[in-house]
């Protein structure tokens, strides 16, 4: 009892003061959205690589294994100066997902409900469609994060989008049927783009290029992928880099509402109901 009584008078005699407590819980939610934010990728694993070479330095210290402390030293020494570019992709996607608060946001993402439920239907109609032929479809939805970059790779449509028009353009042998398909809101912007790849050495290897692609747009942006396989007819959804597969019409239908919908907030609704108002006047 004699400790806990030291240990309880030591952490009394402690002056903390509210701007110490608000400073804990600040850098408490740091690490803590740095660890969902790297957690299921690849810096997991180099995370936990990192830890045991700093455990192994520490206990060649006290343990007095000078040659293997200089050793690790040297190689810690040259990791941290190796982060920034081992963890590209991760600060990336940490500096795109600060960009994307409420303060930075985008008005591509606002659309109408009218237009999110055109686009709904056009897609659930157009999928089993695709998957009913066989036709191979990577379609890619764009949210808050731009797509410029990619899109300058395809071919500009800018067009409505529709069941008829996505089977056309997936149609084997046709000009744009190889590539992404690239929509914003209602429209179709591009066809035939050539997206970044995943890297993912952990992927199934059963996985095409199509669904690397798909897998690989959504590590580098909020952007949701609706993949068909050519081979199997399965139809899966890419999202913030994971992979949802065997979809039916329901699943992906449910999904893509939860993922693509209008957010719905107040101010959201009061600029809707004015849009309305304009364009009915």
């Amino acid at each position: 009892m004699a400790i806990w009584d030291r240990i309880v008078t030591a952490l009394l005699q402690l002056k903390i003061d509210y701007i110490d407590i608000i400073d804990i819980i600040i850098v408490s939610y740091v690490f803590y959205r740095l660890i969902l934010l790297i957690r299921g990728t690849r810096a997991e694993q180099l995370i936990k690589g990192l830890a045991i070479l700093l455990l192994a330095m520490v206990v060649s210290d006290q343990v007095g294994l000078k040659t293997l402390n200089w050793l690790l030293e040297k190689a810690m020494t040259v990791g941290l100066i190796a982060i920034p570019i081992v963890f590209q992709p991760e600060l990336r996607r940490a500096l795109e997902q600060l960009g994307r608060g409420k303060i930075f946001k985008s008005s591509y993402w606002n659309w109408d409900p009218g237009e999110f439920n055109h686009f709904l239907e056009e897609i659930t109609k157009a999928v089993p469609a695709l998957v009913k032929k066989r036709i191979g479809a990577l379609i890619v939805v764009e949210r808050e994060t731009g797509l410029k970059e990619w899109l300058e790779t395809g071919i500009a449509v800018d067009g409505l989008i529709s069941a008829e028009l996505l089977i056309n353009i997936f149609f084997p042998r046709s000009p744009l049927h190889d590539g992404a398909v690239i929509i914003r809101g209602n429209k179709i912007l591009a066809a035939g783009c050539y997206l970044p790849l995943t890297d993912d050495p952990y992927l199934n290897k059963e996985l095409g290029t199509r669904h690397r692609a798909g897998i690989g747009i959504t590590e580098q942006s909020d952007a949701v992928a609706i993949i068909v396989s050519e081979e199997t007819g399965i139809v899966s959804l890419a999202h913030n880099g994971a992979l949802t597969r065997y979809l039916d019409e329901k699943k992906l239908r449910h999904m893509l509402i939860e993922l693509c919908g209008p957010p719905k907030s107040e101010g959201i609704n009061i600029n809707l109901n004015f849009w309305r108002w304009r364009n009915n006047r």
